[in-house]
């Protein structure tokens, strides 16, 4: 008797999100990514901001991103084809191209619209970890992905109006998990863009903290300036300048976020 063959476990997908731009949520895409994949874990990144920056920041050239996630969410390819490799060893993408600028209008009377990126992902898919890079906002990009998510991780700059916009943003995953998500969680905040010389940046962690409690991810990433030169390079802090703080601290961010998936896991067991 053939002995059967067990599918390969299907990859946690976590969507970083934020409706505010400029708060680190594409470069904690890339680094933690990064960080996971130089640490062994497959790792794939899908890139659903019409901007590309996620896609820029690992040095895919524009000219090879063939239909990226634009078809991946149209069903005009399938996830395999749509992939490709970057510079960093066990982490690949895929990427966004120009089309995604239109992707609300065009497919706002699509039938299941918000399920796209969700039917999409239901290949087979050989990563340990996905990570869906979302645009600033709150679109129909953003809500595939979080239809598409077990969790959601939210980058948080630690400057004064973080507070209201969080709360707005809890809210709006609440709404999803209870019409569209059922298991949507929330797998953590990450304090970014912290500079500890500064005092309006330590209180609004601290209030961030006193408010969220655990949610709020141990480690925080400070300013630091190899963070903002490596997308230049196209290539994840990691790569640009291995000892850096920055680059230290997405490594002890790719630590943390291991230890809680498994506490997780170990939770629901």
């Amino acid at each position: 008797m053939l002995e059967q063959v067990k599918p390969p476990p299907r990859p946690r997908i976590i969507a970083v999100v934020n409706q505010k731009g400029g708060v680190g949520k594409t470069t904690t895409a890339i680094n933690l990514a990064a960080a996971l994949a130089v640490g062994g874990k497959k790792v794939l990144l899908i890139d659903v901001d019409p901007q590309g920056n996620a896609s820029t920041g690992l040095g895919i050239d524009r000219a090879i991103r063939q239909g990226g996630s634009y078809a991946l969410l149209a069903g005009d390819g399938e996830l395999a084809a749509l992939t490709l490799p970057c510079g960093v060893e066990n982490l690949s993408i895929v990427p966004a191209v120009e089309d995604l600028m239109g992707a609300d209008l065009e497919f706002s009377q699509t039938e299941r619209r918000e399920f796209l990126l969700r039917d999409a992902l239901a290949a087979r898919c050989d990563a340990d970890t996905v990570f869906i890079d979302c645009p600033p906002g709150m679109g129909l990009l953003t809500l595939n992905a979080l239809v598409a998510a077990d969790a959601v991780l939210v980058p948080l700059q630690a400057e004064f109006f973080a507070l209201e916009g969080i709360s707005q943003l809890m809210r709006t995953i609440d709404r999803v998990k209870r019409s569209l998500n059922p298991k949507l969680a929330v797998e953590g905040i990450v304090l970014t863009m912290t500079d500890k010389r500064n005092n309006l940046s330590e209180q609004v962690s601290n209030d961030v903290r006193g408010h969220f409690g655990a949610v709020v991810f141990d480690t925080v990433i400070p300013r630091n300036v190899r963070i903002t030169e490596a997308p230049s390079h196209g290539l994840p802090v990691l790569l640009y300048d291995f000892r850096s703080v920055g680059a230290q601290a997405y490594l002890a961010l790719a630590a943390e976020f291991l230890r809680r998936s498994r506490m997780k896991k170990g939770a629901a067991v």
